[in-house]
Formats: structure tokens, C-alpha cells, sequence
């Protein structure tokens, strides 16, 4: 399971105090306590006014850059302020995100087809938003991994996400997020399927049950990565469970490893 770690993200209140106040020091740590918690890449996103948001992505990119090991997971929902900002990453990592919403197909895949390396995020939503039914949600990929494919894109460097409402909303909201995972992977199996995880739960009491519950479902229809909180302790430890029961895990080492680690079970 790839971990793209959440927290550098200008709409979470403290990031975005810490954006604000350029505090360094404050984003660093988050660079190191996603990193130690597993993250294998870090999403980067500004969340700040349009006007604001190339000073601040510039100054995240230089601070996180300044001290991780793993690659950026660049983000930003102005697809031209991701090409104004790429040129200041120095390795491969990842464009968050393509849709078939307005030119952002058009302006982004140009750039991924003359960076090979990269990979992209790309959401499940045109013009008219976001889909209730798995079949919809199916059909908007398959465009976009088409689309992909004339530019030379491949599946393999592009991430899925069949987007996933709020179950408080939608009572059969994660039923559809699988049921189009398996669409989608049935006709292009060397896709990766990605989530934002905390989506499922907005909106509900103890959201950790919803999102834990829901990354399992989501793994064993055969996701592939999660935008989620990596030094979240049921996050780590759902994932290490999931990947033993489905197999993926020769011998329990992965799981056995992680908790003799103390990355999982009682906190030592």
C-alpha cells in the first residue's frame, strides 16, 4: 500500500496557521513524523488564496524539500500553478490532480508526457462533479486514463480516484467506491487506485471506526494507495493487518516486523 502522507496541507487549521506564519520548523516536523510513520510520498498543498497560493507553495516546497527523503505530491486545484511551481521540484513524485473538469487534462498531461517519471492523481469528476454510481465513476475513468494515453501516459503511472462520498450523505457510498474499483481494474489492471480516506467519515461521529472500516473494504477490492494521515496509529495498523489477511504478506514479516518495531499493537 503507497502512503501519500496528508498533513502538509494549508486546509488543515494548524498547517495553515504554520503556512501563515512561515514557521518552518513546524512544517519540517511534519516532514519527519510522516516520514517515520511510513508516508512514501508527502502531499505539498498550499490551501491558501489564489493570489497567496505561489509564494506559499514555493516557500512549503523549498522547507520540505530542505529535509525529506521522500518525493513531493504536488497540489494545488489550479492546474497552471502546478506547472508555474514544477520546475522547483528536484525528483519525481507526483501531480495532484487531473480531472475532465475544464482544460486541466490539456494543460497537465503535456507536462507528463515530457516528464516520464511522473506520476498523476486523477479524479473521477468532469463538469458536472462528482457521481453517485460506480458505473459513472467507471465510465469518468476510463475517459481519463484514454485521455492519458495520448500523450503516452500509461495506466501504470496513474492514480484513480473514483472519489468517494461522504457515507454520512450517501448511505451506499463506499458499496459504490468498491464496486467501481473492480470496473476499473477489470478493464485496466495495472491502474493504481487511490482514495482520500477521511472523505468517507465527514461529517460523523468517531470518524476512525468509518475510516479504518473503509480502508480494509477498499484494499480488498483492490486499492492500491491512500491519501491519509501516516503517524495516525489505526491507519498503520489497518493497513499492516489488511496487506496479512489478503495475502500480501509472506509469513506475517511485513506485519511481525512493524510490531516488534512498536508501529503496531500496544503502544510501547
Amino acid at each position: 500500500m503507497i502512503i501519500i502522507g496528508e498533513k502538509i496541507n494549508g486546509a488543515i487549521p494548524k498547517t495553515k496557521a504554520a503556512i501563515e506564519g512561515r514557521d518552518a520548523e513546524y512544517i519540517r516536523q511534519l516532514v519527519k513524523t510522516q516520514e517515520e510513520g511510513g508516508a512514501d510520498y508527502l502531499d505539498v498543498c498550499a490551501g491558501t488564496a489564489p493570489e497567496k497560493e505561489y509564494d506559499a507553495l514555493c516557500w512549503l516546497i523549498d522547507v520540505v524539500q530542505g529535509v525529506a527523503a521522500k518525493p513531493i505530491c504536488i497540489d494545488s486545484p489550479d492546474p497552471e500553478m502546478l506547472v508555474k511551481v514544477f520546475e522547483k521540484i528536484e525528483k519525481p513524485g507526483i501531480i495532484n490532480s487531473i480531472s475532465l473538469e475544464g482544460r486541466k487534462c490539456d494543460i497537465l498531461l503535456p507536462l507528463l508526457r515530457d516528464n516520464p517519471q511522473w506520476q498523476v492523481i486523477a479524479l473521477s469528476c468532469d463538469q458536472n462533479g462528482v457521481t453517485e454510481k460506480a458505473e459513472d465513476k467507471a465510465a469518468l475513468a476510463f475517459q481519463l486514463i484514454e485521455k492519458a494515453s495520448e500523450y503516452g501516459v500509461t495506466p501504470d503511472r496513474m492514480h484513480i480516484d473514483p472519489l468517494v462520498l461522504a457515507l454520512s450523505a450517501v448511505g451506499n457510498s463506499a458499496l459504490e467506491f468498491t464496486r467501481a474499483i473492480r470496473m476499473i481494474k477489470a478493464k485496466y489492471p495495472t491502474v493504481n487506485i487511490t482514495a482520500a480516506l477521511s472523505n468517507i467519515s465527514f461529517g460523523m461521529p468517531a470518524r476512525r471506526i468509518i475510516n479504518t472500516n473503509f480502508l480494509t473494504l477498499s484494499m480488498e477490492a483492490g486499492l492500491d494507495s491512500v491519501i491519509a494521515d501516516p503517524t495516525s496509529r489505526s491507519v498503520v495498523e489497518t493497513i499492516y493487518g489488511t496487506e496479512a489477511l489478503l495475502g500480501r504478506d509472506r509469513l506475517c514479516r511485513k506485519y511481525n516486523k512493524a510490531y516488534r518495531a512498536g508501529k503496531i499493537g500496544p503502544v510501547k
